[in-house]
């Protein structure tokens, strides 16, 4: 599994760096974003890195399936029954910020902040 050891989002996955964790397996993290748009909102990570969405190919299909998947068993979890919204920002004219795949999972009463 690729780790870039100045990444942020792959500290996190190392446990070298605190995050509000609401899932974890074996490929994949979830966890409350620091700056939240919305009532809820989670990112979803792969542990593997992966810096965008743009370098996914064919092999990661079964990873974002399972992003894809998890995205409404947490909104569930974490009381969200009215909707919600998902998001991979990709590239700098896509608003990434860090340059680890990522799906952003919001939902909750709106108005919220962005969106």
């Amino acid at each position: 599994m690729s780790h870039d050891p100045n990444c942020l989002f792959c500290k996190i996955v190392a446990g070298q760096l605190p995050s509000r964790k609401v899932y974890e397996d074996e490929s994949l993290l979830a966890f409350h974003d620091i700056h939240p748009w919305a009532p809820v909102h989670v990112l979803i990570v792969p542990k593997q890195h992966i810096a965008m969405m743009s370098d996914l190919g064919p092999e990661h299909a079964p990873l974002l399936g399972a992003m894809a998947v998890l995205a409404p068993k947490l909104m569930r979890e974490l009381g969200v029954t009215n909707g919600f919204r998902t998001v991979i920002n990709t590239g700098p004219d896509g608003g990434q910020e860090v340059y680890h795949l990522h799906m952003h999972v919001m939902g909750g009463p709106r108005p919220w902040l962005k969106g």
